[in-house]
């Protein structure tokens, strides 16, 4: 995958990548719970590194074992620098899986952005970072008073979708989305065709056009956009 197609992805909604591969049988790919915390924001683009809880377990979800080497902490120093961190937190929201400090962290390792189903902690503090994320909201408690951390860089299921490393995230204002690494070259050059002719379709509407035959387009709808795209270049 080349910084060129992540190029225009990021000129490519979550709402139209959804679209395109819905056309592809592909359903599951939103993810429900992630939102974003600064809305406004550039969209985020980048190859997914996977972190995964599990509900806690007593004898493993200690304030000890942050400082063991399956940790959240040992985690951070493994993320690749453009990634985006696709944490698996079983949509819970009373317990916060990351705060300020780490965030601070997966910025100065450049980080791209973090997003997860469940939530976080230190609102305030984690703002300041300049971390982008999308999250299920902020809670006081740490992540052990509700998950234990189990692993890295495997399939997880955030908000209801499958990822697994590799797999690339398109994240803005609607949310998250996953797009399969096999699809990503599809869903770019599509996508951007895509959000081309609903351009030229706001200036059709605008100009009193009717939806039926021009969205979706019939044959004479297409050779509109046909001479109107030719006419831009």
């Amino acid at each position: 995958m080349s910084a060129a197609l992540f190029d225009v992805l990021r000129k490519v909604s979550t709402a139209t990548i959804t679209t395109m591969l819905l056309k592809k049988g592909i359903r599951r790919t939103w993810m429900h719970g992630p939102k974003p915390f600064a809305p406004g924001g550039e969209r985020v683009v980048g190859p997914a590194f996977t972190l995964r809880f599990v509900p806690a377990r007593e004898d493993l979800a200690t304030p000890e074992s942050w400082a063991k080497p399956i940790s959240t902490r040992a985690a951070i120093e493994a993320m690749p620098k453009d990634c985006v961190v696709v944490a698996d937190a079983m949509g819970l929201e009373t317990a916060g899986i990351f705060g300020d400090i780490l965030c601070a962290r997966m910025r100065k390792r450049e980080v791209a952005a973090l997003v997860t189903d469940g939530v976080l902690r230190d609102r305030v503090g984690v703002a300041a970072t300049g971390l982008p994320v999308w999250t299920a909201g902020f809670a006081a408690p740490a992540s052990v008073a509700g998950l234990t951390f189990v692993g890295w860089q495997e399939p997880v299921g955030c908000g209801g979708v499958a990822v697994f490393p590799g797999d690339v995230i398109v994240a803005d204002d609607d949310g998250a989305v996953v797009i399969p690494k096999d699809l990503v070259a599809h869903v770019a050059t599509e996508g951007a065709e895509h959000e081309l002719y609903e351009s030229w379709v706001v200036t059709e509407v605008e100009r009193g056009v009717p939806l039926p035959g021009l969205y979706p387009p019939d044959d004479a709808a297409r050779a509109r956009y046909a001479q109107w795209r030719a006419g831009r270049g």
